[in-house]
C-alpha cells in the first residue's frame, strides 16, 4: 500500500466535537426536546465495518450527536486487510458536503479521517474554509 495512502488513512484531524446530553428547553409549554448536536464525518467507507465512516457513526451516536457522512472512499476491505480502493470524483465529494450543508446545519463538528487524494484534501480544505465565511 503506498506510503500516502497509509498517511491518509491514519489521518484523524479533529476539528470540534462538543458532545450534550439532550436537554428540555424550559417554557410555559410543554416541554420540547432540543435536536441533538450535528457532527459530520468526512471519511472512507471500510467493507468490513470495523473502521472509517461506519465506526465513525457508531461513534458520533454514542455520544448523543446526530452523524451525517461524505465519502471519500470506498474499500474493498475485511478484517485481514484493505484489498482495493475506489476513489470517487471529486464533483461527487462536492455534491455530498453541498446537500448535508443545505440541510443539516449548524454543524458542531467535523471529523476527518481517510481522505483517497490530493484532489479531496484540497477540495475538504475548501469546504471548511467556506463553513468559516
Amino acid at each position: 500500500m503506498p506510503v500516502m495512502v497509509k498517511f491518509l488513512m491514519n489521518l484523524l484531524l479533529l476539528i470540534t466535537i462538543i458532545s450534550s446530553t439532550s436537554t428540555m428547553a424550559l417554557s410555559s409549554s410543554p416541554p420540547t426536546p432540543i435536536p441533538p448536536p450535528i457532527v459530520y464525518t468526512i471519511a472512507g467507507s471500510d467493507s468490513g465495518g470495523g473502521a472509517g465512516i461506519q465506526a465513525d457513526l457508531h461513534t458520533i451516536h454514542s455520544m448523543k450527536c446526530h452523524g451525517c457522512s461524505a465519502i471519500t472512499a470506498l474499500t474493498a476491505q475485511n478484517s485481514v486487510g484493505v484489498h482495493d480502493v475506489h476513489i470517487p470524483p471529486i464533483s461527487f465529494l462536492q455534491s455530498q458536503l453541498s446537500c448535508l450543508s443545505q440541510d443539516l446545519n449548524p454543524v458542531r463538528g467535523i471529523k476527518i479521517g481517510m481522505v483517497g487524494s490530493q484532489e479531496l484534501a484540497i477540495t475538504i480544505g475548501d469546504f471548511l474554509s467556506s463553513l468559516k465565511e
